[in-house]
């Protein structure tokens, strides 16, 4: 029984992305997903607001939500998947709840999510003492 769970351990271990984009809920994030059509690939690039993520490990998931010509569009993407190529953050939000389904009773301006403003630190100026004496 052990050999068998480490077995799995290690395929798992094998599917997982070992560098993974920083994003987290409440950014506005463009994910890069590759398309497959007959012997063609191209990739397709999806921007929305990241909603919601769940699970764990190899099962983790995030749910991305864009608004389409006035209709809500929510999409789920696996984040160890090899078909996506890169998920780039457009802006960080600022929110206080770990999911945001809130958002699709919301329309217009309702519905955006304050911009997260990283402030930089200041650094003290350098003093030059003069010789004393």
């Amino acid at each position: 029984m052990s050999e068998i769970k480490a077995g799995i351990k290690e395929i798992v271990a094998s599917q997982m992305k070992s560098e993974l984009d920083q994003f987290k809920i409440g950014d506005t994030v463009k994910v890069h997903f590759k398309i497959v059509e007959g012997k063609n690939e191209r990739i397709q690039v999806y921007e929305g607001l990241v909603i919601a993520i769940k699970n764990a490990q190899i099962g983790k998931t995030f749910t991305v939500r864009k608004n389409s010509y006035g209709v809500g569009v929510e999409r789920v993407f696996p984040i160890h998947s090899p078909r996506i190529a890169r998920v780039e953050l457009v802006r960080p939000g600022k929110v206080r709840r770990a999911k945001l389904y809130y958002i699709r009773g919301k329309i217009g301006k309702a519905a955006k999510i304050k911009e997260l403003i990283i402030k930089k630190k200041k650094s003290a100026p350098a003093r030059t003492e003069a010789p004393q004496g």
